[in-house]
């Protein structure tokens, strides 16, 4: 068998498969001359055969992504051929044509295997509509095999928690302990301190491992449509709503689904979370099903929710219910010791992605960083060796005005009050970004609202630095 056409670089086109191999069997050389010519422009080749065993001789030397199978073929019949195989073993697409079709065969056609099902006589847009579906199948299906493997790897090398301080060390300790059991957890600590980092690392030690891990920012949801992210909807719930929706709970069942700044939640949804997480059930918006869940929930939160329970801001029932085993996650100064492993920790992580050689940090340098507040926490730390593996150079010093780049010279003296290195330090970042606070907060590891707050201590107008 000859390949019918073929095309070295296929014109790029919206209906293009540049990358993919078809292979089309039928007896009728008028559908065949019409699908060659219809494909062939848009894929890498196309091959042509007139029966099975021809097809499966092909197939046995060459690979085809999608095969294009009519059903009355001489010999052995499409759907036969089809069942064989997938018993032998192949993955690819499979489109069964017909031109006489009736319920049972297009039934026995899907158990067999086939990803679509098209009836005799069909038009261009047909045929382009049902291999665009099987080409985006077939993509979606590559990319959840990298991810599996890509988080496979993640947990074969854990490291959220780097250093050996006392602080790291109970932590740690806490974690595996914690790990064990199927209960709710609440992470508690300022933002970049590695919160979701300690919930990855419980979940991975966890039964749940194999399992999905399915993180929610519940400030970067809008109040109107929480409750239909995490619970799901009906077709019909709400205006728009035109088809029936999964929930973040449904894609977590079998694992954990963590809610990071929980305290973010408006009131109804609290209620909501409360009765899911008692019933261990869900009921999506404008729905009568309930579904029970198989899941653990993790929260956390920077702001202590004890304060904000008190202040009306939180429910006290769903505090409680969160908070059967809570873990405090400590300020990086309150373990600077771990400063030089975690500086060789980000270093091997993203001096490979950047592409550039890791710095060599000197001891006077080490000091530098070990005399500074850290706001941002271990966040600000990342962002800050990030920044100068990209700039080849480790210069704290330049991160601060001309004025004080004469304190930099000693820099383990201390000449510098914390609070002053803290504030000189986040005025640079402030100026290198010519006052986007959005960005300089981004690069400091902190929220906006907690930039702005500080600079309003220091009696500086937060409108004046723009945006």
């Amino acid at each position: 068998m000859e390949p019918t056409l073929f095309n070295a670089a296929p014109p790029q086109s919206l209906e293009g498969w540049p990358d993919w191999s078809i292979l089309i069997v039928d007896d009728e050389q008028g559908m065949l001359n019409f699908l060659v010519k219809t494909l062939a422009p848009r894929c890498r080749f196309v091959m042509s055969a007139g029966s099975a065993e021809e097809g499966a001789e092909w197939l046995r030397g060459h690979h085809a992504d999608l095969v294009i199978l009519d059903i009355s073929l001489p010999g052995q019949n499409g759907v036969a051929w089809l069942k064989d195989l997938r018993e032998q073993g192949y993955t690819g697409e499979v489109i069964l044509i017909t031109a006489f079709a009736d319920l049972d065969t297009a039934i026995e056609a899907l158990r067999a295997g086939a990803s679509d099902f098209i009836l005799k006589p069909f038009r261009v847009p047909q045929i382009l509509n049902a291999v665009k579906q099987c080409h985006e199948r077939a993509r979606l299906r590559r990319e959840n095999y990298v991810l599996r493997r890509a988080v496979a790897g993640t947990r074969r090398h854990r490291a959220a928690l780097v250093g050996d301080s006392p602080a790291l060390a109970a932590l740690r300790a806490s974690v595996e302990r914690v790990a064990a059991v199927d209960s709710t957890v609440l992470l508690q600590g300022e933002s970049g301190t590695g919160k979701e980092l300690v919930a990855r690392e419980l979940h991975a030690l966890s039964a749940r491992s194999e399992g999905p891990f399915v993180p929610v920012n519940c400030a970067a949801i809008s109040p109107e449509l929480i409750e239909s992210e995490l619970f799901g909807h009906a077709r019909g719930a709400f205006t728009g709503a035109t088809r029936a929706r999964e929930g973040l709970f449904h894609y977590a069942q079998g694992g954990t689904l963590f809610l990071d700044e929980v305290a973010e939640l408006p009131q109804p949804i609290q209620a909501a979370l409360l009765r899911a997480i008692e019933d261990l059930s869900i009921r999506p918006v404008g729905s009568e099903q309930l579904v029970p869940l198989n899941l653990r929930v993790m929260a956390a939160s920077n702001r202590r929710l004890a304060d904000e329970v008190a202040a009306g801001r939180f429910r006290q029932d769903l505090y409680f219910r969160l908070q059967v085993v809570e873990l405090s996650l400590p300020p990086l100064r309150e373990h600077k010791a771990d400063i030089p492993a975690l500086v060789q920790h980000f270093m091997e992580q993203l001096a490979p992605a950047l592409g550039v050689a890791p710095l060599q940090i000197s001891a006077q340098e080490m000091g530098f960083l070990a005399q500074y507040h850290w706001p941002g926490n271990v966040r600000e730390l990342r962002n800050l060796i990030e920044r100068s593996l990209i700039l080849g150079a480790l210069n704290v010093s330049a991160l601060y005005p001309a004025q004080t780049q004469r304190h930099a010279a000693a820099p383990v003296a201390g000449t510098m009050d914390l609070a002053t290195m803290e504030k000189l330090h986040i005025l640079s970042v402030l100026d290198s970004v010519q006052g986007d606070k959005t960005r300089a907060a981004e690069l400091l590891g902190v929220s906006r609202r907690t930039l702005e707050r500080r600079v309003a201590e220091w009696g500086h107008d937060t409108q004046g630095f723009g945006r």
